[in-house]
């Protein structure tokens, strides 16, 4: 019986381990995992790659696994959005390191690893210091670089419905980089509002089938946002 409930925010984080890439949903504060990033906060992995829109406001969420110190390399697009102020200061004492790639070539990128696609040409930072080290062309007078699918190790994701098959819908801005996580990580883990039946989810509404998700929990009491 295929069944990928797991019982606590901490156990759904258990298998990540020092060292892994993480990618990380939402965009800036909407969609985040909260829950799922206190309790990797809690769980201890350190040395992490952090794959992401932003780089975290305030001092919760992805700033808290900053702040904790657990983080040593940020991949996202928009690094000093308002509030980034726990990445800032640790980029500025060279405490993290920072790979800048412009937003809708992060998705291509995720999109092209979890599609089991290789490199792709992009107008996107051509002639440009993003482009820097990568091999740069020109076709039909347009300049493009070549990009690199971006695949990691986990995803940490914020759903709405699953089943315990690990059919997922989603809601609002949840939808726009949580998919293509899971689809480009090895082990995509959502944090879900409600846990439904088989058969609750009607198959035309499923967004994310549950071939590409290994473990879901429902957000614990207490402990929402």
């Amino acid at each position: 019986m295929i069944n990928k409930i797991v019982p606590t925010l901490r156990d759904a984080v258990a298998p990540i381990t020092d060292g892994a890439s993480v990618m990380v949903a939402g965009f800036g504060d909407s969609g985040l995992p909260f829950e799922l990033l206190d309790a990797l906060v809690e769980h201890g992995a350190k040395d992490l790659t952090v794959i992401s829109n932003n780089a975290g406001t305030g001092t919760n969420g992805l700033a808290a696994l900053l702040l904790a110190g657990r983080v040593r390399k940020v991949i996202c697009s928009y690094p000093k959005s308002s509030g980034a102020d726990v990445f800032a200061e640790l980029y500025k004492a060279k405490r993290v390191e920072l790979e800048l790639v412009p937003q809708g070539t992060l998705i291509e990128r995720m999109r092209a690893a979890g599609a089991g696609l290789g490199p792709f040409f992009t107008p996107t930072g051509y002639g440009t210091p993003i482009a820097q080290g990568k091999e740069q062309r020109e076709y039909d007078g347009k300049g493009y670089v070549l990009e690199v699918p971006l695949h990691a190790d986990f995803a940490l994701v914020k759903a709405c419905h699953a089943d315990r098959w690990g059919n997922l819908t989603w809601r609002l801005a949840s939808r726009g980089f949580g998919p293509v996580m899971c689809m480009a990580a090895k082990h995509a883990i959502a944090q879900v509002d409600d846990i439904v039946p088989l058969g609750a989810i009607a198959p035309e509404s499923v967004m994310t089938p549950g071939i590409f998700i290994e473990a879901i929990v429902q957000k614990e009491s207490g402990r929402g946002r």
